[in-house]
């Protein structure tokens, strides 16, 4: 991955309001810069024009014809708790309860504070209390109840005899079980643990069983339950194998889902960008930066983010 080379924050913030409709300075000069450095520019912007930067490319991408990168652009210069938020109401709108299963489950519980507070801040509603009212019957929304309350188990040591029992009652309400699947043991066990304490329960599972949990979530006997959980054991296992896959089939499905595309490359930029390349190369044969270039026609838009993919935001 390419390391990063810093101008000042006043160059930065002269050069992004001279470039006004010069896409490619404009997303030259914010695509590489960190969380912090991208704070700083928007801060030393306010000092020096007396507006928002946020503000302005918002109002830009609702005006520009290039709408994908200035989308894009307005998402990266929100903070990191911020930009969920707003993710979080585009997959409500949506009806995409797997990102809002991945972005609960990839979370720690002190950045879901933050993506909450955000989110009553921009859109002046709880996203906890829009989840349950969006879709009471939804499978997918039950675990993201769960998973809500599992934020606020709060335990100071995780503990590995109660991981085993745990792993053994999910196996007696799973593949152990004679007449079906009980989701309300799995609901209950969410609810009362916390997700690191979940994590070694689904180690715990493995030791016990000889198999990962997921493996007992049969895709042929599988409801709409089993299918959530099963995303969520794979997103708290191994999230750069999560998504790799999940930006894979973003490209090379039957449809493109730029939208995925998009999410998961920015909010994954600064976390685990770099695990996710190494175990895309693995396992497509190609580098992700390759997969974008093959995938994508518009040019600064996939120029943002096979910069994205390439540079080292943690050098």
């Amino acid at each position: 991955m390419a390391t990063l080379s810093i101008p000042s924050c006043e160059e930065d913030c002269r050069a992004i309001h001279d470039a006004s409709s010069d896409q490619n300075h404009l997303f030259s000069s914010l695509v590489c810069r960190t969380s912090v450095q991208r704070r700083q520019i928007r801060e030393t912007y306010k000092a020096m024009y007396g507006e928002d930067l946020v503000d302005r490319l918002c109002r830009d991408r609702m005006t520009n014809q290039k709408i994908e990168v200035r989308t894009l652009l307005y998402l990266w210069m929100l903070e990191p708790h911020e930009m969920n938020a707003v993710l979080a109401r585009e997959a409500l709108r949506d009806v995409n309860y797997e990102a809002l299963i991945e972005m609960y489950v990839t979370c720690k519980s002190s950045q879901l504070f933050l993506i909450n507070q955000a989110y009553r801040g921009i859109f002046k509603s709880h996203l906890d209390q829009e989840i349950i009212i969006s879709e009471p019957s939804h499978p997918y929304q039950r675990i993201l109840i769960a998973l809500a309350a599992s934020h606020k188990a709060h335990q100071s040591e995780i503990s590995r005899h109660i991981a085993k029992c745990d792993a053994k009652r999910l196996y007696e309400a799973g593949e152990g079980k004679t007449g079906g699947f009980d989701e309300s043991v799995v609901i209950e066990t969410f609810t009362k643990r916390s997700l690191p304490q979940m994590k070694l329960t689904f180690s715990s599972y493995k030791g016990i069983f000889g198999h990962e949990y997921a493996k007992s979530l049969k895709k042929e006997s599988c409801g709409e339950f089993e299918d959530s959980l099963r995303v969520v054991i794979k997103c708290i296992s191994d999230p750069p194998k999560h998504f790799s896959k999940k930006l894979y089939s973003s490209m090379k499905g039957k449809k493109n889902n730029t939208r995925d595309l998009v999410r998961i490359m920015v909010t994954r930029a600064e976390m685990d960008m770099a695990e996710i390349c190494e175990v895309f190369q693995k396992k497509y044969g190609m580098k992700l930066e390759d997969a974008i270039r093959e995938a994508i026609p518009d040019e600064d838009y996939k120029d943002f983010l096979v910069a994205i993919a390439t540079t080292d935001f943690a050098a």
